[in-house]
């Protein structure tokens, strides 16, 4: 009789966690790991405890926290803020941190099967089967894309040497954590091969496609099982030591921010800058004369930084050789905290105009405001934050920029930056062939805020009554505030003065309720900011008993948006569309660029109002390289407007090079008008364009200006 051959029964797909791992090698791991974990929690729990030990936010940043999580979880995994401007940055960065994650969570699914599901429950183990086949199969994929973003970042920082990486504060401790990473990656894929040559192939093993590679390549080498077998072992304990040392040191150093960059993100203010948070009414208060002036959200912005230098590449202070690096600062005030911490360093001024300090007053005069550097981070750190602190400091300690004197002088005497009087504030109407109505005796639709430099400059003049012109011509009830009107202070806060912006804004407040309109239109976008984003975060009743403010208003103005505040390019935008500017049919045939005011673009958001404005004056708009959120600053915002700079070149020498050589147009055409939509840039560039040589080559006009020509009544706005 012949009894048939059984088919050899096909092995369950599964392995041996600690396979060649001993009893006491078992313990020995379990005993690490406990120790790793305390000293991760005790590094972990250090540091949200020197947080506490900051002052406290004046901002709430934890209301509303579940969806503060669900929104931070959102940008965190899409990496939206890696990809902004930076595609091979965005998938790197994507790279590393999802094959992290899945590694990550595949250890913890690993440790729940062993002990938790079969070591506490009793239940068999679920990673057998299907189930184990997928997960080696993600888990090889995952890992695979985490080498190769660890490859594209050591082939940006070392190879390439990216600009943006190296800098004073780059150390062998961002050496060290990249190392670790690729160490990690690749070791893991070469255990995996080891193990899987070791073992013989086992067939269902080819799901991990890499380690499988990794197998194949080792044996073309001259890896026996034997050999690979006893490599196992060495591999195993290298890769387990490397990946317990690299937790433990996770809260001591630069893996850190992989905690403080979500809890930041998490805790971010999504008004950061284009509102600065409020000082306290206390005249007793400090504001950086230690380290501990600080918030605990501007001492995590510290911790959170990775060193990217994004926002460094962006800074136009950096750009012109002023002696400001945003990541500087914030790292500087980093590592003076820890030292100070450490004791091995002795208390010094945190900012002073020379002498020893931890910043210079020269630094933080640099700063310009205008946004770069919080808008292009991807961690939420707020750079104008801590950046307003230190000039608060500069200011409580007249440590003052000679310029910025003279400007606070001039306001506090004759309520203007040009220390004009003030009776004269509305003579660049006069040329008009109209009359301004005066809105503190008459109802009007629109109360016009004209501002400093459209009243006394006299090429921004030309521009008012541009605007003038345009509203007459559209039948728009408006009018002014003549002598009462006062500087917005939106510039003068933001170089430390708050108790002259909070003067101002009393004073404006005050007149804005005694008039009787509907909406309140800007001129400037520095006024358009302060008056939407920070007049309405005064709590006017701290100070209003306070003999030296001289107003009586005592509560918060415009709380409830009740008052719309608009750009003038927004009203005027809204005529346009209504039709009753009358540009229909317009041909100017102009070959324009635009330039986005920081204050009207990355502080608000607002792009396209002015854009389909020189549209329908029929210029043809060419974008500049660098436009909308990418903007480059003028160079006046931050009190740069009033103060002088050894620099080369210009912020506005430079992005009037832009526009006129990377900027690109139809064939045979060239950028002939530089188009504006704010007085002070319209400051900047009428010098830089004398400065840098291109007073031949375009004309800087406002986009009122571009309107009244189109309505072929440029002669009344110019005043001939």
């Amino acid at each position: 009789m012949i009894v048939p051959l059984q088919a050899a029964e096909t092995p369950t797909p599964t392995r041996e966690t600690f396979w060649g791992i001993s009893g006491v090698g078992e313990i020995l791991f379990y005993y690490l790991t406990a120790l790793v974990v305390v000293v991760f929690l005790y590094g972990v729990y250090a540091r949200f405890a020197r947080y506490a030990e900051g002052d406290e936010d004046p901002i709430d940043r934890l209301d509303d926290l579940g969806s503060r999580i669900v929104a931070a979880a959102r940008i965190v995994l899409t990496n939206e803020k890696q990809f902004d401007r930076d595609l091979y940055g965005g998938l790197m960065h994507s790279f590393i941190m999802w094959g992290f994650l899945t590694l990550l969570i595949a250890t913890t699914i690993l440790a729940i099967d062993m002990d938790a599901w079969q070591l506490v429950l009793g239940q068999e183990s679920f990673w057998v089967g299907d189930f184990y086949l997928g997960y080696q199969f993600v888990v090889d994929a995952m890992g695979l894309l985490f080498v190769v973003g660890i490859g594209m970042a050591l082939y940006r920082r070392y190879w390439v040497r990216n600009h943006r990486l190296w800098g004073r504060h780059t150390s062998s401790e961002d050496d060290l954590f990249i190392w670790t990473l690729f160490v990690l990656g690749v070791g893991g894929f070469l255990l995996e091969g080891l193990r899987i040559l070791a073992t013989g192939y086992p067939e269902f093993e080819i799901v991990s496609f890499v380690g499988w590679g990794t197998a194949l390549a080792l044996e073309t080498v001259g890896v026996d099982q034997s050999l690979a077998t006893t490599l196992h072992w060495w591999a195993w304990w290298s890769h387990a030591l490397v990946a317990l040392a690299f937790v433990a040191w996770i809260p001591y150093a630069k893996p850190f921010h992989m905690l403080s960059s979500f809890a930041n993100v998490v805790t971010r203010d999504e008004n950061s800058a284009r509102r600065l948070p409020g000082i306290p009414a206390d005249l007793e208060a400090t504001n950086a004369e230690t380290i501990d002036d600080f918030t605990w959200k501007e001492i995590l912005d510290q911790d959170a930084c990775t060193k990217c230098g994004r926002c460094s590449a962006v800074c136009p202070a950096k750009a012109s050789d002023r002696p400001l690096d945003p990541r500087d600062v914030i790292l500087d005030l980093k590592s003076y905290r820890e030292e100070l911490d450490a004791g091995t360093t002795d208390e010094q001024s945190i900012v002073a105009d020379g002498g020893t300090s931890v910043i210079d007053a020269e630094t933080m005069e640099s700063c310009m405001a205008c946004m770069a550097c919080v808008d292009s981070c991807p961690v939420e750190i707020e750079h104008l934050n801590s950046f307003t602190r230190l000039n608060r400091q500069l200011v409580d300690q007249g440590d003052v920029d000679p310029g910025m004197q003279d400007v606070f002088q001039n306001v506090m005497q004759d309520g203007n930056t040009f220390g004009n009087a003030a009776r004269n504030r509305a003579d660049w109407a006069d040329p008009l062939e109209f009359d301004l109505t005066d809105a503190r005796e008459e109802s009007v639709e629109y109360l016009w805020y004209v501002g400093d430099y459209p009243s006394y400059d006299d090429r921004n003049k030309k521009v008012a009554r541009s605007l003038a012109t345009i509203l007459e011509a559209a039948d728009v009830d408006f009018g002014i505030l003549f002598e009462d009107e006062k500087y917005d202070g939106n510039d003068v806060r933001r170089v430390g003065e708050e108790f002259l912006y909070l003067e101002l804004a009393g004073h404006h407040v005050e007149s804005f309720e005694a008039c009787d309109f509907e909406k309140l239109v800007c001129t400037d976008p520095h006024s358009y900011n302060t008056f939407e984003n920070e007049y309405s975060e005064v709590d006017f009743a701290e100070f209003a008993d306070d003999p030296m403010m001289p107003f009586e208003y005592d509560g918060y103005w415009n709380a409830d948006g009740e008052v719309e505040v608009l750009h003038w390019t927004q009203a005027v935008e809204e005529l346009v569309a209504d039709g009753r500017v009358g540009l229909s049919g317009t041909e100017l045939e102009y070959t324009v660029t635009y330039h986005d005011p920081c204050h009207l673009g990355r502080y608000n958001d607002e792009y396209e109002a002015p854009r389909d404005l020189i549209r329908a004056t029929g210029c043809e708009l060419v974008e500049m390289p660098r436009n909308r959120a990418n903007s480059f600053c003028c160079g006046g915002g931050g009190g740069g407007v009033w103060m002088e700079f050894d620099e080369d070149p210009k912020p506005s020498e430079e992005r009037l090079r832009e526009a006129l050589e990377d900027t690109d147009t139809a064939a045979d055409a060239t950028v002939e008008k530089f188009v504006v939509a704010c007085p002070m840039c319209m400051t900047m560039y009428e010098d830089g364009r004398k400065t840098g040589g291109f007073e031949d080559d375009l004309e800087i006009v406002d986009i009122a200006e571009l309107i009244v020509e189109a309505l072929g009544k440029e002669d009344v706005a110019t005043g001939e």
